[in-house]
């Protein structure tokens, strides 16, 4: 299947709406951690060659586009808190990132282009949703390449300060040893309250 591509954008431009942005998130899934998006303006006269679905790259690639990507593209960032998380739900949360990296671009983006099948409801003005966007919108690829490298930098910093918990490389995903660590060593601040192994795990506690 081919990767994605510039068409979106192009139709979108050929309205007269432009800029157009893409606009991803990253930790949906994990049990600790914040939600990340991105939201990234390609210049179309300087798109880094090979761009894609963040999972489909590897660390090393994905690592190399996102710093061609801040040299290039307008990159903004957001993200939501675990807090925040439990009290909206993740799905709610990882529309109030995406909000918060829409809002952080230098320009303001005249098109939106949203990966998955809903439309953020903060997210003023023309909105695009697209399913399985960032294998299909290269502007979509691009910022879930960026709000995957953003999460695991944060979630690299949190594994300094609670080692026990494997965040270098699971990231807060519910990996064999992390579900281990969490039934040995309980929950941390930075633990998901909501999410039910980490529900189950602290209840269990209290009887």
């Amino acid at each position: 299947m081919a990767g994605p591509d510039f068409s979106f954008e192009d139709i979108a431009r050929n309205r007269g709406l432009w800029p157009v942005a893409g606009v991803d998130e990253a930790g949906r899934g994990p049990l600790a951690g914040p939600v990340t998006a991105a939201a990234v303006i390609l210049d179309p006269e300087r798109i880094p060659d090979g761009i894609n679905d963040s999972k489909k790259l590897t660390a090393k690639r994905r690592e190399v586009l996102y710093h061609q990507l801040l040299e290039v593209a307008d990159v903004g960032w957001g993200e939501a808190s675990v807090e925040e998380i439990d009290d909206l739900n993740i799905l709610r949360a990882s529309h109030l990132a995406m909000c918060r990296a829409v809002a952080s671009l230098r320009q303001r983006p005249a098109h939106v282009l949203v990966d998955g099948s809903m439309r953020p409801r903060d997210l003023t003005g023309s909105v695009e949703t697209i399913v399985k966007g960032d294998a299909r919108s290269l502007s979509i690829a691009a910022a879930s390449i960026v709000a995957k490298i953003r999460r695991d930098y944060v979630m690299q910093d949190l594994a300094q300060h609670y080692p026990d918990y494997g965040w270098q490389t699971n990231m807060g995903y519910p990996s064999k040893s992390h579900r281990a660590a969490l039934q040995k060593y309980g929950a941390t601040p930075h633990h998901r309250r909501s999410f039910k192994p980490v529900h189950n795990i602290l209840y269990q506690d209290k009887n």
